[in-house]
This record gives C-alpha cells, structure tokens and sequence, in this order.
C-alpha cells in the first residue's frame, strides 16, 4: 500500500505506474474520495468543538435560552451522525481505491508489456549438447518409474501428479539441499500455517488480484497459500520490531497450491506448471533503507544462484520489466533454467524486492533509534528451489544415452550416496 500523501503530492506518479505495470488503478477517484472524508472528518472536529460550547454554557442560561441551546445540541447531533455515516459509507470505497494503487517501479527497471521484454543481464554456465536423442522429463520419468501422472490425474484431475521411488527422493533431496544451504547462511528455518486468512492474503499484496489463482476455503475465510512468501512476510505482522532484530531472515519450505487458471499450451504438459508443488522460499525483513534494500535484493539473488551452481544447471539471469512486475514489486530479477525440452530458459525463480509496500499493508513497524519514530520495514522475498519444477531441468540435463540420469553430486549425500537413476 501506498502512503496517500504521496498519492496527493504527486498523482501523475502514481498514474504512470499503473500504466506502466498495465494495473487498473483510478487514481482521481481516489484522491476525491480522500477529499471527501478529510472534509468530513474536519466538520467533525468543528462540531465536537460546539457540542462542547454549548454543552458547557447550558447550566448557565436562564430557562428561554436554554431551549435554544438545546435546539442547537440535536441539531449538532444530527449533522454529526450524518457526517459519520458519510465517513462510514466513504472508508470502505477508499481502502479498496488504495490497495489497487501499484508502487511505482524502480527507475532502472525497463518499460515494458509482458516477460517478452524482460531483459537479459547474464547467462551462467554452459548448455550442453548431446550425441544422442534426448528425451523430456516425462519420457525419463515414465520409462524410470518415478513419475505417474496418469494415476495423479485419475485420482485429482488435470496437472496432478504422482513421484514414486527415486523421483519422490530426487524431489526430497532437492529441497533439503536447498533448505540446507540457508539455514547455514544464517537465515532461520520455519515451518508455516498452509490456510492463511484473507488478511495476510491482502497484507502481502496477493489480494486483491490473486483471487482466481487461489483455492479459497470460503467456508472457513481461509486461503490455501501458493508460496511460503505469505506466512514467512505476514509473521510479524501488526508488530513493533526493535531495530537491532533487523534484519529477520528466514527460509521456509512449504507445499504450494495454485489454481494456475487461464494457463494453457505447453505449460500444461509434464512438471511444469501444476496444482501442487513444493518450495523453499527465503524472506528478508530490514529498515526502511533503499540501500540495504538492494543490496539484500542481490543477495537473496545470490543464494538462488548458488543452488543452481551446486546442481550444476545453466541459467540466465533477467531483470523484469513494468509490464510483468506485480503490484507491489518495486523491481524483480528472475532466474531461468535452461530446459532442453522447452527449447529455451525457462523460469524457476523470482527475486522482489517491495521497500514499504507490504509492511504498510501489514502494519509492520520498527522503532528507529535516531528519530524515535516508527517507521514501515522493507520486504524481500525468492525462490530458493521449487520442485519439482527444477526436476525437469536436473532429468534432462543429466540424462544418459542409455535413459538413465545422473544425480548431481551435491544431492547424493540426500539419496543414500545413490550416483545415477536407473
């Protein structure tokens, strides 16, 4: 959420990053309805000021004037009634103008449409070639045994999926090694809730707009969480922090749900874009510091990196332009993993960096210790792993002539020292 000052102070800004980030955002409507209540709220304030006139000076007027006096109290507090119902009718229409305000994106971010203008800042590592006719993850999965997407889908419909054997322990393996790496980076392990309620949903910038991508308990006002993101962001909400806690760095692994509605195509086929999945996610919480927010925005870049190095995958590094930024992103690095069977990079990973956005949201505070005054807390959040997406790009890339796959060396200390799937 935006502070509405900013809002006031430089509307065409605020115009700019909707259109930008290709948002819905009606900025004048807004800045009205804020006039609105900001009247409202300032006759208020004048009638409390005369209620208590004329309620003081009653005890003092003789019996013809105190019917006057009277008189004029209702009519106080008839007006008063009438400007709080106008506030009333008003605060709900301004909160919902608020949240579909986007923040505006950074200045070195590049202008444009979808992710076919993302641009490219490095590629790491070396594609390889094979001299033979490689198959895709699921050819592999299928002809090893550790992929059953025909029973997934009998049992839970389209884009489910069963990982048997040595898939289930290449995805097991994966996300501990992941989970692994953080831990002895100094980030703290969670374990989180799966069932968030709508107002850490709307806190962390997925409501509204995400609706129609989650599965909602309507029953019960709870939301199944599509990353970890949302519990790891939202746990200190509502909180005073001191500044010396900053900054919180924690990684959590969590299954993930999505409804992924509207997807079509390819994406459809095998791993790749599915109901549920598993991922280790890593969240930084620190001081309202542009600077300390990018160079932690780097960093949690650098631990999604370091995994994939460890796996020995290759991967391009983009910085996300306006039109495929989020509402709340100020500016994203995503990484994509080269996948032979997509033809291309793929992406497996998402680096956002927020400044205040989420925090104002969540009411996430700290004390600063040299203005005395509580200030709203930066949010980053990535990708470390997620699987098993990343398993298509680990099948393929070390696939051998004869069908079987090479497990990454980093992973075999997961698999029992296991060295190839066969």
């Amino acid at each position: 959420m935006i502070d509405i000052k900013q809002i006031r102070e430089n509307p065409e800004r605020y115009k700019k990053a909707a259109l930008d980030k290709r948002i819905n955002a009606d900025v004048d409507r807004l800045i009205e309805v804020a006039r609105q209540i900001s009247l409202a709220k300032k006759q208020l304030q004048e009638i409390a000021t005369d209620k208590n006139k004329t309620g003081k000076s009653i005890p003092k007027l003789a019996d013809g004037e105190k019917a006057a006096a009277l008189a004029q109290l209702a009519d106080l507090k008839k007006r008063e009634s009438q400007y709080n119902g106008e506030i009333k009718d008003l605060c709900p229409v301004f909160e919902d103008l608020m949240l579909q305000v986007p923040q505006p994106a950074d200045a070195d971010v590049p202008l444009g449409r979808d992710d076919t203008e993302n641009i490219e800042i490095r590629t790491e590592g070396d594609i390889p070639t094979f001299d033979f006719e490689v198959k895709d993850h699921l050819q592999l999965g299928v002809d090893l045994g550790i992929i059953d997407v025909e029973r997934g889908v009998k049992l839970a419909g389209t884009r489910n999926y069963f990982l048997k054997g040595d898939g289930a322990l290449l995805h097991w393996a994966v996300l501990r090694y992941a989970l692994d790496l953080m831990v002895e980076r100094g980030y703290c392990p969670l374990t989180v809730p799966l069932l968030m309620k709508d107002e850490a949903m709307r806190g962390t910038g997925y409501y509204p707009g995400a609706e129609e991508q989650t599965y909602r308990m309507e029953r019960d006002g709870l939301n199944l969480v599509g990353t970890a993101e949302v519990p790891l962001t939202a746990y200190r909400m509502n909180e005073i922090l001191s500044a010396e806690e900053l900054p919180l760095k924690f990684v959590g692994q969590s299954s993930c749900f999505r409804r992924e509605a509207g997807a079509a195509g390819k994406d459809t086929y095998g791993l790749y874009r599915i109901h549920q999945f598993d991922k280790v996610e890593q969240v930084i919480i620190c001081a309202n510091s542009e600077v300390q927010s990018n160079t932690h925005h780097h960093e949690i870049l650098a631990n999604a990196e370091a995994v994939l190095r460890g796996l020995g995958l290759p991967y391009r590094v983009v910085n996300v332009c306006t039109g495929d930024l989020g509402r709340g992103q100020a500016k994203k690095f995503d990484i994509e993993t080269w996948m032979p069977s997509r033809e291309g990079y793929c992406e497996t990973h998402s680096a956002s960096k927020f400044n205040d956005f989420q925090a104002r949201r969540m009411n996430l505070r700290y004390r600063d210790p040299q203005t005395q005054k509580n200030l709203y807390c930066h949010t980053l959040n990535n990708t470390v792993i997620a699987s098993p997406r990343v398993l298509i790009p680990v099948m393929e890339l070390c696939q051998n002539r004869d069908g079987s796959i090479t497990i990454p060396e980093v992973l075999r200390p997961y698999m029992g020292g296991k060295e190839v799937i066969g």
